[in-house]
């Protein structure tokens, strides 16, 4: 059988460095890929992309996934070169240190390891606690605070130094998951609908969205911009077919389950039902989740965008998240593209899900 090929433009993102506040290399990847197929093409002060087709369309249409990812920015470099930081996004403390990173500076990458005492070098009770992010440093081997500084700045930031893999069949690793599988499916999206117009009434705008992970900052303004009718955010979700999750409190996804599509406040009933009746028209598995309150997601900042935007937001199943190493299945990737591709073109001209 012959192994299962990532798509170049979601491999090209993945690879990408784009902490939030610093997304420029996911935005060389979406302006490459995205652009081209676009009607338009935009970009504003948040680093937000936005590639329009049908510009003539109704209703307007906009899907988003955010290109930024978990980053360390570096804060203080003490008299011996080693460099302390703080975190971009939410960070879990006990999977930080012992990374290799990779640090984005002005002349170029500089390559590190995080680093904490030794377990050998703690008291009883010390081996118990979670370090603070205060007792974690990067180690870039520099012999002095001055020879540090001569390669890296203040402010420059900091990735893990894992990188996407395939490890069986179409199920693959990545340290930022979460969300270069959101932007990739809101581009894919758009560049496949492009290819057949026919069937499209509504004016599309797929949305490469900046700083998510520290509030849904570039989804806040780019939904001003774009004044949609209709959106839908694509993100990451958790799949909770892991040992240890308690699917009483976190309901029941799987990996390779297909799309999650969610229910809840945040949720625009019509644009919910919508999102099932195209599944089902193009056969594509999806599973469910309920969330009671505005969701941790771009939809938080969309539906209130303006006057209010009907807004969905679908899911792909990822285990592990915000962790180095998170685990999707490609499949449910593909899926999700094409349930975006048939629900934008199942909207009629003049219909935008008000209830």
């Amino acid at each position: 059988m012959p192994a299962y090929q990532a798509p170049q433009f979601l491999t090209e993102l993945l690879h990408a460095r784009s902490p939030s506040g610093y997304e420029a290399e996911a935005h060389a990847v979406f302006d490459r890929h995205v652009g081209p197929a676009g009607d338009a093409y935009a970009k504003d002060a948040l680093g937000n992309r936005l590639a329009t087709l049908n510009p003539d369309g109704d209703p307007v249409l906009m899907l988003a996934g955010h290109l930024d990812e978990l980053g360390l920015i570096i804060t203080y470099v003490n008299k011996d070169g080693y460099l302390y930081f703080d975190t971009i996004g939410g960070h879990d403390r006990t999977v930080i240190s012992g990374r290799r990173v990779v640090i984005q500076t002005a002349k170029g990458l500089v390559k590190g390891v995080t680093g904490k005492r030794a377990i050998h070098l703690m008291d009883e009770a010390d081996r118990k606690k979670v370090p603070e992010i205060h007792e974690i440093w990067i180690d870039i081997g520099a012999k002095s605070k001055k020879d540090a500084l001569a390669r890296v700045a203040i402010g420059d930031v900091a990735t893990y130094d894992h990188e996407f893999e395939l490890f069986h069949g179409s199920i693959g690793a990545a340290r930022a998951f979460d969300n270069k599988v959101g932007a990739y499916v809101v581009g894919e999206t758009l560049i496949r609908l492009a290819k057949d117009r026919k069937k499209l009434a509504a004016k599309v705008v797929s949305v490469g969205t900046s700083q998510e992970e520290i509030g849904v900052r570039g989804a806040t303004t780019a939904a001003y911009l774009a004044n949609p009718h209709i959106a839908v955010a694509v993100d990451v979700g958790h799949a909770t077919d892991h040992p240890d999750c308690d699917n009483r409190k976190y309901g029941e996804t799987k990996l390779g389950g297909g799309p999650i599509i969610c229910r809840g406040a945040n949720i625009n009933p019509k644009i919910y039902q919508r999102l099932i009746a195209a599944a089902k028209r193009a056969k594509i598995p999806y599973q469910l989740e309920a969330d009671p309150r505005p969701t941790g997601t771009d939809a938080r900042a969309i539906q209130m965008g303006r006057a209010g935007v009907a807004t969905g937001l679908i899911s792909i199943p990822l285990r592990y998240m915000h962790t180095p190493s998170e685990v999707v299945d490609l499949e449910d990737v593909e899926r999700c593209v094409k349930l975006l591709v048939e629900f934008a073109r199942g909207l009629e001209k003049g219909d935008y899900a008000h209830w």
